[in-house]
């Protein structure tokens, strides 16, 4: 991997920290154990990926809906929303406990 996308990496991983209030793992994940993942924030580790476009079929899949439920044979659901879809479920969740 080059420096830049390593610094596209850290800049994705920074950004992303902070629209959640959360904090970048050091070393991004790579010393594993308690340092697993990019990002911890809203109670869970976050991997983060930054792509010019690779991307572009997810964000097709969702326009209109609210989130996108994905899953490769033999492979667990995943989930894919909107950042502000997220952040207002947790604050609704909050409100409510």
């Amino acid at each position: 991997m080059g420096r830049s996308e390593r610094r596209k990496g850290v800049e994705a991983e920074r950004e992303f920290a902070k629209l959640i209030g959360g904090e970048r793992v050091p070393l991004s994940g790579a010393a594993g154990g308690r340092y697993a993942g990019d990002v911890i924030g809203l109670g869970m580790r976050w991997e983060c990926k930054r792509r010019r476009d690779g991307f572009k079929q997810l964000y097709d899949w969702l326009n209109g809906a609210d989130a996108l439920a994905v899953r490769a044979d033999r492979k667990p659901w995943l989930v894919v929303m909107p950042l502000e879809r997220l952040l207002e479920l947790v604050r609704d969740e909050e409100a409510s406990a």
